[in-house]
């Protein structure tokens, strides 16, 4: 009689992390790797002492998982220097940030042109792959980079290389757009006073007022009910 063999994991290869359903999901030792000590994480109290120039924020705690990117864009090379960031979500998105976080200060930091390049398949090839249920979060770091570099060419006047693929326009010259004005909804922004403070947006183009109130009440519902 044939002994019984039992079949074992290989577990150089990846870890199998199990569902509440028992369906098994198997990550590399890359993503375990930067999941237990995560690259460039902004630690709580740190925010005053990293000196950014940059910031971008995508998705939120309300409705799954957000992801916060801070950079340090040297003006003369416009190159990432530095950069920290902090998200709020599972192992597959923290992981994925620590990655992207890595990739984009490497051998003396990417030029921001570069970065823009960046898309979700790097990520997930660096990492050596992510289960299909959480490859999203790939695609929500390389939205927060996107953002990121957005924020630091609106901060420094370079309102046309803005990317605003897959945004609805609100303000043509300033090329603010909708998720422009949620992300400053979800960053605490209540009234058009404060999306003007920080966006510029409906100052001199009064036209766009009703546009950005009706976004407002949008995103206010939306996020805080």
């Amino acid at each position: 009689m044939a002994k019984k063999v039992e079949k074992k994991e290989n577990l150089s290869q990846g870890v199998d992390i199990r569902g509440t359903k028992g369906e098994g999901w198997l990550y590399s030792d890359i993503v375990k790797d930067h999941f237990f000590n995560p690259r460039n994480f902004m630690r709580y109290g740190e925010e005053d002492e990293f000196k950014h120039n940059a910031m971008g924020r995508v998705g939120s705690p309300a409705c799954g998982d957000e992801m916060v990117l801070w950079l340090q864009v040297d003006p003369k090379e416009e190159r990432i220097k530095d950069c920290r960031w902090r998200t709020f979500g599972c192992g597959s998105a923290i992981a994925s940030t620590s990655m992207l976080s890595e990739m984009i200060v490497e051998n003396g930091g990417m030029k921001l042109d570069d970065a823009l390049k960046v898309k979700p398949q790097d990520i997930l090839n660096r990492l050596g792959g992510l289960p299909d249920r959480k490859v999203h979060c790939s695609v929500l770091g390389d939205k927060a980079l996107q953002a990121a570099i957005n924020d630091y060419f609106r901060q420094t006047g370079q309102h046309t290389r803005i990317v605003t693929a897959g945004s609805k326009i609100i303000d043509k010259e300033l090329n603010i757009t909708d998720h422009d004005i949620e992300e400053a909804v979800l960053e605490g922004a209540q009234s058009i006073e404060d999306l003007q403070k920080k966006l510029k947006i409906g100052v001199i183009h009064k036209e766009t007022i009703p546009a950005i109130e009706d976004l407002l009440r949008f995103y206010q519902e939306k996020y805080y009910g």
